[in-house]
């Protein structure tokens, strides 16, 4: 899945609009998966009966097989033959949009069993025979299948249960069919719709997503990862629409006249740019009729094939499937969904128009498209057994997504940024005492909730950050010759985390790599504990030592480590300038020593995934170093000590007057990595003092160390007529602006007032796309309901999504509170802002201080509703929670915060079971850092200039 939620395999099926006539299409897909990617749904039983007598009755929870949420190993599917009837028109009757499907699964008996489960959820069934849910046959030749005694639907664990009258017989093959219906919901879950408007007409499109538990809300299916099986798909829709699934096209029959048989599982008048790379393989990127008439599919187009074949170089292995299709939805949860040869994608993800993308923007399709693609083969051909290594395989894909974009744009440096993007960004989750590892027991994920909440920074980010650290101490040619042996074993199978391991140990043993110890005993140390090691560098005496990383050191770890918290850690270095031999910290002691004139610096490039501490004569003399000669540093580590020095300052290790030093040379620096790590560390000093009086001599420090950097994209640019050529500088530019307007510099406000005030009033918008965003915000947060009622207006109007988002995100930045109250309703309003959008929006509410406690109020007196009606997909509850929360730190707030944890224990957090645990820690944290920083903070500021 990609990033926002950031996901897995499945049956990629997407269905499109209504027209005269009718068509069925089938496909054949081998080998893909009964699962994708959603969030979590609340059960709502699909039906009532359903038996030709009363089920066994069994106490709540009971230990029977159909209590729990694991499919016992008895039965192992083969292949489905799948047929879906998506109804693009609303049913006047029921009021609803519906779907009617077929299924016929074949399955071996692999244990001697009477009891059948199959997963299911929202799903009602016709009564087949005997007036059962389903109808059993037997595929060996004389044999008789046992009838069903009872049938039934388990609603808490997602079941459909058949008890026989007999047993199956191990090693025979049996065929199972159901007839069923399910509401084609917008919910962004399962089989579902999404609408857009075109000419102003509704269109209407039936896609699905499935990862990780919502396969079983499409069809009846063994909705686990390891039921790898064959899919025969076929797809009733209307003549004219289009009909999409994960393998080629097989046929397509004429129903009747309105309707005809296709294998497929996309339907509607979304529209295709194809073409066919080097000779072999069909790329084709659907989207709206609109959206393709402006070429906004063409930048994927063209990036595609150039990354899918980097990667037969990489993984050695060819692209396994005919062909590849990308489509654009306009309701999608996730950011993308890699859907074997059907990718599944947001239109912000995979959309692109140099009239209305910013660099960030492309960027963005960039990475995602190569994230997605990578699962082609590491996620898709080979499948991890069980949730519980869900970050092998999302972690892998976040890595080599960087790898996959430079091959696309070798020119943007984009493999630096994963340091700020992944290793930065997971630290700040990684270092509390709630953290947790990357792989659990498998005992431990059960629930669909459970196997929701991997889909977080951990399994993405700091599975990524690892990888990375892994392929540097092994070197990238062995690291790809291991993975590439494992892909060849494990190829339409499945995997353990552990098996990974032991390709990687065979390819080191072939180059004659030394390390401390084994592939797998090192990486355990990263892997089954959670947190991160703080390296600390002791210049004079040469010590080095490690603990574990905690950003509030007074907080109490209830995990068990199996390492006692304490890592094997590879060490880069090097000493005023000249890099040293590279060294591997373990619980032993290692040297490091210093002359009082040279300085050390660890961690080169960020490749390890752990902070380092110096004594205070080596980190005098580097914040010296940054003042006087920055340049000598990597550009990577300057803004590693940034970043460094904030967290260990959080974490009481250095004093915060220290760290506030390392900001003394930004003046200085017109790189953007350093300055966007200081932004974003500066963040948190916002979110601490915008409401208290260590704001005003912070504002002033920083205007005047933003003021020069202002000044230069000024002069480079001709006066902000043109924008730079170099990617990062494209991304410096837009800090530049938005850090002089955040701090009030009167030119830059100035400007974003004269810039948005000239579009209000002559309907031109010649703001560049990459600084629309932070101009849209300065504008409006300056002006009043004018210009907000005219940036919703154009919210409303534009049909072009990346754009919306920019005005979405913009009109959360105004100081009104009506405004933003009023904003806040319409999130629930999914004609207003859809719903896979809704979380970002209250989370930009948020963000803004004014917003602060109206968003914060409005989750607490919403939350019952939310949870319910939003629960199935559409909300990421752990970004909502964290991002209504982040800037607590009073007393007052962490006693609301545990009230609102106290009072809707019985409805519960989903998804977001973590992220309140984690906010109450990390508002305890804020109360403490506050009360022992903020006179010191003050002085400084003052003092500063």
């Amino acid at each position: 899945m990609g990033k926002g939620f950031y996901i897995g395999k499945a049956v990629g099926i997407v269905g499109i609009i209504l027209c005269a006539g009718a068509l069925a299409t089938i496909i054949a897909l081998s080998v893909v998966y009964s699962q994708e990617k959603t969030k979590s749904n609340n059960q709502v039983s699909p039906t009532a009966g359903g038996t030709t007598a009363n089920p066994p009755v069994t106490p709540s929870p009971s230990n029977e097989p159909w209590d729990k949420y694991r499919l016992p190993k008895t039965l192992v599917p083969d292949h489905y033959n799948v047929t879906l009837w998506p109804r693009l028109t609303l049913n006047t009757t029921t009021g609803l949009y519906i779907f009617t499907g077929e299924s016929s699964v074949e399955f071996k008996c692999a244990e001697e069993t009477d009891l059948i489960l199959i997963h299911s959820n929202k799903l009602n069934y016709t009564k087949l025979e005997n007036d059962h849910l389903a109808r059993l046959t037997s595929v060996n030749s004389g044999d008789k299948a046992p009838s069903i005694k009872y049938s039934w639907l388990q609603g808490v664990t997602q079941y459909l249960v058949l008890q026989l009258n007999g047993k199956l017989v191990k090693d025979h093959r049996y065929h199972l069919d159901t007839e069923f219906t399910g509401e084609l919901a917008d919910d962004l879950g399962g089989f579902y719709r999404s609408e857009y408007q075109e000419d102003g007409i509704t269109k209407v499109v039936a896609t699905t997503q499935m990862q990780p538990t919502d396969a079983r809300k499409a069809f009846p299916c063994f909705d686990e990862p390891a039921m790898k099986a064959i899919f025969y798909i076929t797809l009733i829709h209307n003549h004219g629409t289009v009909a999409l699934s994960n393998g080629e096209v097989k046929g397509k029959l004429h129903c009747n006249n309105n309707w005809t048989g296709s294998g497929a599982v996309h339907s509607s008048l979304i529209l295709n740019r194809q073409m066919v790379y080097q000779n072999f393989l069909e790329i084709r990127i659907f989207a709206k009729k609109s959206a393709i008439a402006a070429g906004q599919g063409e930048y994927a187009l063209n990036k595609t094939g150039p990354i899918l074949k980097f990667f037969e170089r990489y993984y050695n292995s060819r692209y396994p499937l005919p062909k590849s299709d990308q489509i654009a939805l306009p309701d999608f949860n996730a950011g993308a969904m890699e859907n074997w040869g059907l990718i599944t994608y947001r239109e912000t993800a995979l959309l692109y128009d140099e009239k209305f993308s910013s660099n960030s923007n492309k960027q963005r399709i960039a990475t995602i498209i190569a994230h997605e693609l990578a699962h082609m083969w590491f996620g898709n051909l080979v499948t991890v057994k069980w949730w519980n290594d869900l970050w092998l395989n999302e972690g892998f894909a976040s890595y080599v997504e960087y790898l996959g974009a430079h091959e696309a744009e070798p020119d943007w440096n984009v493999k630096d940024l994963i340091v700020l993007s992944d290793v930065h960004r997971v630290f700040a989750v990684d270092a509390l005492a709630s953290s947790h590892p990357l792989s659990s027991r498998e005992e431990d994920i059960q629930k669909p909730a459970q196997i929701s909440e991997l889909f977080d920074a951990i399994s993405y980010s700091k599975g990524a950050s690892v990888l990375r650290m892994l392929s540097d101490f092994l070197t990238e040619e062995a690291f790809t010759e291991g993975l590439q042996t494992y892909l060849k074993r494990f190829a339409f199978g499945n995997a353990v985390y552990t098996d990974l391991w032991d390709h990687l140990q065979m390819a080191v043993i072939a180059h004659g790599i030394n390390l401390p110890d084994t592939v797998k005993n090192i990486m355990n140390t990263w892997v089954l504990q959670m947190g991160f090691p703080v390296v600390t560098i002791n210049t004079t005496t040469g010590v080095v030592s490690q603990e574990h990383f905690l950003l509030d050191p007074d907080s109490e770890v209830t995990a068990v480590s199996p390492f006692n918290y304490e890592w094997i850690v590879p060490i880069k270095w090097m000493k005023t300038g000249f890099i040293q031999e590279p060294q591997w910290l373990r619980t032993t002691i290692i040297e490091m020593k210093a002359p009082l004139t040279d300085w050390v610096l660890a961690n080169l490039d960020v490749v390890g995934y752990y902070r380092v501490n110096y004594d205070q004569g080596n980190w005098n003399r580097l914040v010296d170093h940054l003042k006087n000669n920055h340049k000598l540093i990597p550009v990577i580590n300057r803004a590693q000590l940034v970043d460094d020095a904030f967290n260990l300052a959080r974490a009481k290790i250095i004093p915060t007057e220290l760290a506030l030093d390392t900001t003394k040379y930004l003046n200085q620096e017109r790189d953007y990595m350093p300055w966007e790590s200081a932004l974003s560390n500066l963040d948190f000093f916002y979110l601490m003092f915008d409401r208290s009086e260590v704001y005003g001599p912070m504002q002033n420090y920083l205007r005047n160390q933003v003021t020069p950097l202002f000044d230069y994209y000024k002069n480079m640019t001709d006066d902000w007529s043109k924008v730079p050529d170099g990617h990062m500088d494209q991304y410096n530019q837009v800090n530049a602006i938005s850090m002089a307007c955040r701090t009030d510099l009167e030119e830059c406000l100035l400007l974003s007032k004269t810039w948005f005030n000239q579009w209000r009033t002559t309907s031109e918008n010649k703001i560049h796309p990459n600084l629309r965003s932070t101009v849209y915000c300065n504008a409006i947060a300056a002006g009043g309901a004018q210009e907000w009622e005219f940036a919703w207006t154009e919210f409303q109007n534009t049909t072009i999504a990346i754009e919306a988002d920019k005005l979405r995100f913009s009109l959360a930045c105004t100081k009104q509170p009506w405004l933003l109250n009023r904003y806040l309703e319409y999130t629930l309003i999914p004609g207003m802002i859809r719903k896979q959008d809704a979380t970002s929006t209250i989370v930009y509410i948020a963000n803004n201080v004014v917003g602060q406690s109206l968003a914060w109020d409005f989750v607490r007196a919403r939350w019952s509703y939310i949870f319910t009606e939003y629960g199935g997909g559409s909300f990421s509850f752990s970004n909502l929670i964290n991002g209504v929360t982040q800037r607590f730190s009073t007393e007052f707030e962490l006693q609301q915060l545990e009230k609102f944890k106290a009072e809707n224990s019985e409805i519960g957090f989903g998804s977001g079971t973590l992220a309140v645990d984690q906010s109450i820690e990390r508002t305890i944290s804020n109360i403490k850092w506050l009360t022992e920083n903020k006179e010191n903070v003050l002085n400084w500021f003052n003092t500063a200039l």
